[in-house]
């Protein structure tokens, strides 16, 4: 039986995320805890993937509009045709549609990173049936284990590995808590881009050409977002946007929702516990259709 050879860009048993070089039996990276089964979906389609980055500070709603993307990108949304690599591709789109179907918002993701979900796709426009198909790989990283590799850089390697190789990536940011008049919001997309400028730099006093969707997430609660998402952006969330102004080359700012309806009930132990009353998925397909537009077009 013959057997696919390593591709040019990785070594035997290399993380595909750190490049460091694991035992060949290793399950997850000794170095970043990136899942190993990712360098074999590279070997067998024998090309590198182009990665996105999902970003954005706990409870902002990464997980769940990662699932609606995915599923709707199996549904051929968009016009966009995607086949997932790997059963565990299809877990997290699975496990967010199960619990918005029971009315409930998904758990938070670990801190750990062995325990991210992360997706490999292979997408090409579906109206294109000659168009090549290309590697696409998005992960689903804990807001908290984000917020700490920004205060303190090196804490998790498997940050600074996607980053790096991160073709292009999608912000999320809070746009009810924004609306609201909290300066919260502004600060950690500020810092965060801070990060972000200087995983992407090209240069001394070059701005960033890697595509950057800025995505206005729970707009269902100001859906003044929608009319306008720049020019909610330049007033809500003036501090990121002159940052992007003067240190990324392209950046576009779009407006999202999940949830048509919410109510609120009571625990056992007196919290109150958000509930999704039905889904109602606006704005999902539009900033990754625009990433991918960019990317195809390089």
């Amino acid at each position: 039986m013959s057997t696919l050879s390593t591709p040019s860009f990785l070594a035997s048993g290399q993380c595909l995320i750190c490049d460091r070089v694991n035992q060949a039996d290793a399950v997850v990276c000794c170095a970043c805890g990136a899942p190993m089964t990712l360098i074999n979906e590279a070997i067998e389609q024998q090309r590198e993937p182009r990665i996105i980055t999902i970003l954005g500070e706990s409870n902002v709603g990464k997980t769940v509009y990662l699932g609606f993307l995915l599923d709707m990108l199996s549904k051929r949304a968009g016009g966009l045709e995607a086949i997932p690599k790997g059963a565990y591709s299809v877990n997290l789109q699975q496990a967010v549609i199960a619990y918005m179907s029971a009315r409930q918002f998904p758990p938070k993701t670990p801190l750990e990173v062995d325990h991210w979900k992360w997706a490999y796709y292979q997408v090409r426009r579906q109206r294109e049936l000659d168009e090549e198909w290309f590697d696409l790989l998005l992960p689903d990283m804990a807001g908290e284990a984000l917020a700490e590799e920004i205060e303190t850089p090196q804490t998790y390697r498997a940050i600074t590995g996607l980053l790096s190789k991160s073709m292009g990536a999608l912000l999320l940011i809070d746009a009810a808590v924004a609306a609201s008049g909290s300066p919260h919001p502004d600060y950690f997309a500020l810092k965060l881009m801070s990060y972000v400028d200087k995983a992407f730099a090209i240069g001394r006093g070059a701005r960033a050409k890697n595509p950057i969707a800025v995505v206005l997430c729970k707009a269902d609660y100001c859906p003044e977002c929608f009319d306008n998402p720049r020019v909610f952006a330049q007033t809500n969330l003036n501090r990121l946007w002159n940052l992007c102004d003067s240190r990324f080359q392209n950046v576009e700012f779009f407006a999202a929702s999940t949830v048509g309806a919410l109510g609120f009930a009571t625990s056992d132990n007196g919290q109150v516990i958000p509930m999704p009353l039905h889904a109602a998925p606006r704005g999902i397909m539009e900033p990754f259709e625009w990433i991918l537009g960019r990317i195809q077009a390089d």
